[in-house]
């Protein structure tokens, strides 16, 4: 019989080989040898059984394999996750543990833009559209509705922002700021690609003051702060405020709603996301993470074509 310290240190042992699989996984990605990450997964199911841990590695094969445009390898990967999530789904709630939910939003997100990259767009949304009814009130909405949003939202209205609580200068509705052109800026307190985004936001901004040009950068409540591991909103907010100052003190104009709803309805999965309105108020650009001054400026010619 094992003593109960020989049973802790077993399932130490377990545990950590166990999510070692998604960074070697990874790492084969990154070698272009895809073989090699078959041959990992194939070793821990047959090890410690089909975990989330698993499944989510089998999740980056097709991320891997979409990225290279291999779209049939991508398609089966992203079908092989799902199918495995799904199945997990029977016995346990998707947001238990992290894995699965990134396996399971990481099938959906590839097979919809193999669907895309296919000439099945149509299709892709429609799909999209159907998971993220499904998945509303779980944690991979927001991932859903990013990937909708890449596929759809360009040249379509913008949707409403939550502007009930904010920071710095009042927020106005969208719909009150037809006629200039609009940036939503989408940041959080704990991203540094976020800060590094700044310098060129300002400049930007110097130089289509003249055009009128409105820059809003919506955020949310993280649960947390440097300090802090656990903050309440009331907590959390002066912190988000500090930082606000800190690094966006030169858009003094920027208003900054907070609202974890906002960044839902965008799919703000990835932070910074750009999104550019025109003066009709339609979104002409539609861009998770950061960006360039050139791909900046190149967004602002977009929507000050008409």
């Amino acid at each position: 019989m094992y003593s109960r310290l020989a049973l802790l240190a077993l399932a130490i042992s377990w545990t950590s080989a166990a999510q070692d699989i998604v960074a070697d996984v990874r790492a084969a990605i990154a070698r272009n040898d895809f073989a090699a990450g078959e041959s990992l997964i194939a070793k821990s199911k047959s090890a410690h059984g089909i975990t989330p841990e698993m499944i989510e590695a089998v999740s980056w094969l097709g991320r891997g394999s979409l990225a290279a445009k291999n779209y049939d390898n991508a398609y089966k990967y992203a079908e092989q996750a799902r199918e495995l999530s799904l199945e997990q789904l029977k016995r346990r709630k998707l947001d238990a543990e992290t894995h699965l939910p990134l396996a399971l939003g990481a099938s959906i997100e590839v097979q919809a833009h193999v669907m895309a990259a296919k000439g099945e767009r149509s299709e892709a949304v429609a799909f999209l559209r159907r998971e993220l009814q499904t998945y509303h009130a779980t944690s991979i909405r927001t991932r859903i509705q990013k990937n909708l949003h890449l596929l759809s939202l360009e040249g379509k209205p913008a949707p409403a922002l939550d502007i009930k609580s904010w920071l710095g200068p009042k927020p106005v509705p969208l719909a009150q700021l037809k006629g200039k052109p609009v940036i939503l800026y989408f940041w959080a307190h704990w991203c540094s690609t976020c800060k590094q985004q700044a310098p060129d936001l300002v400049k930007l901004v110097a130089e289509y003051a003249p055009q009128g040009l409105v820059v809003i950068g919506p955020t949310q409540h993280y649960g947390y702060t440097t300090n802090m591991p656990e903050a309440t909103p009331s907590q959390e907010t002066p912190h988000i405020d500090a930082i606000r100052k800190q690094f966006y003190g030169t858009l003094p104009s920027m208003s900054v709603p907070i609202s974890e709803e906002n960044l839902k309805n965008y799919g703000v999965s990835t932070t910074p996301t750009l999104v550019f309105v025109d003066p009709k108020g339609i979104v002409q650009v539609y861009h998770p993470g950061k960006m360039t001054y050139t791909e900046l400026v190149a967004g602002m010619k977009k929507i000050l074509a008409d």
